[in-house]
């Protein structure tokens, strides 16, 4: 993998740059969609692709190992061709969603025991056979098995449980580097610092991974209920300790708000099922703000989803009739929404990549987020 930064914003630390993978070129700052078990809830692979112009999407590593699993997987020759998408690909480590589950599984050194939230049955996830199993799903970036602190969480246990997140890397980074992606194209590893909302082990953190050298690094243990102010707080801190020559990829954010205030502190990729979800629950995002579509307000209002054309949806569907058919319980609303809410999530990263090549990007972005924090 290969990251060139094109170029720099001087009123702040967002920089525009692309990331080659083995299966296509990613074009930074990027949002990328969630498709948690192998699909993007609601959405087809080709509107991803033609309408969305998602550049590259994530798949779950624990929700694949239970299913379909390994071997479907294998047998299928790997997630992009099991779901036919020939664009770059992520997939996280399961840790996030081990750490969800958190009264279902067991932290010990080796790693976390957990019980399928399918059908109850135990697994164990350790640092070398996540690695073994994102192999097998062969994404083209992979990401280091993790413990995410939950907020608030106390300093000692936040301290502890860094130190394992450290050690576990360790045996990732050794997995990794003695294993081959079994499909014929390079797969790279992304460490995730950790260290709660504690400068201090932030900072550990952040030395620690930057340490390791690898191509992409990560930042977890965010947006998991903090303030924002702290989670740009913790992400500026550790964007300025991370190589300025590796993509920064700040996992689970957020909001558009939260996009742009992250870009502009030096974040290169972001990834949120926010668009999708509330989507699904009458919430629009557009570039003029935030809509409920089961407003009353909207029932006689004609005029298109987003005034300014931010998704291809937009051309075909007015506020009314979204409106309506989330009132009958159809369908069809929460598939409309999403891919007007995933377009205009690509959308906005796009015209802030293209604001930071005329570096204008920090004046636009100041603009943007009071229109965008907006409730129509």
């Amino acid at each position: 993998m290969e990251f060139k930064i094109e170029a720099k914003d001087v009123g702040s630390k967002a920089r525009a740059g692309v990331i080659t993978t083995a299966h296509g070129q990613i074009q930074t700052p990027i949002f990328m969609p969630v498709g948690t078990v192998a699909s993007v809830k609601g959405v087809h692979q080709h509107e991803l692709k033609d309408d969305i112009k998602a550049q590259i999407i994530l798949g779950n590593t624990y929700h694949l190992f239970l299913r379909p699993g390994l071997d479907t997987m294998h047998k299928a020759g790997g997630l992009h061709r099991f779901m036919n998408w020939d664009k770059p690909i992520l997939t996280d480590s399961g840790g996030y969603q081990v750490y969800s589950l958190a009264a279902q599984r067991k932290l010990t050194e080796e790693g976390v025991k957990f019980a399928s939230h399918i059908d109850g049955s135990r697994h164990m996830f350790t640092p070398e056979n996540t690695m073994d199993t994102q192999r097998i799903i062969g994404a083209d970036i992979m990401m280091a098995l993790d413990e995410c602190t939950p907020y608030p969480c106390d300093y000692d246990y936040a301290k502890k449980s860094l130190g394992l997140t450290h050690r576990w890397l360790d045996r990732c980074c050794a997995r990794v580097d003695e294993t081959e992606g079994l499909y014929g194209y390079e797969q790279t590893l992304f460490p995730i610092v950790q260290g709660s909302t504690y400068r201090d082990l932030r900072i550990q953190s952040a030395e620690y991974i930057a340490s390791k050298n690898r191509a992409g690094n990560a930042i977890g243990g965010l947006s998991v209920g903090e303030p924002a102010e702290i989670m740009y707080e913790m992400t500026e801190l550790v964007c300025d300790i991370l190589p300025a020559d590796k993509p920064r990829y700040l996992m689970g954010v957020g909001t558009p708000v939260n996009i742009l205030e992250n870009i502009a502190l030096g974040v290169d990729m972001m990834d949120c099922v926010m668009p999708t979800r509330n989507a699904r629950n009458g919430m629009l995002f557009t570039s003029e703000g935030i809509i409920n579509m089961k407003n009353v307000k909207w029932k006689d209002d004609f005029s298109p989803l987003d005034r300014n054309g931010t998704s291809y949806v937009d051309q075909f569907y007015s506020k009314a009739y979204l409106r309506h058919l989330f009132v009958a319980g159809e369908r069809l609303a929460g598939q409309i929404a999403s891919i007007h809410n995933l377009a205009f999530y690509l959308w906005l990263v796009t015209e802030a990549r293209q604001q930071i090549l005329s570096n204008t990007f920090y004046e636009w972005k100041n603009k943007m987020v009071k229109q965008l924090a907006i409730r129509l």
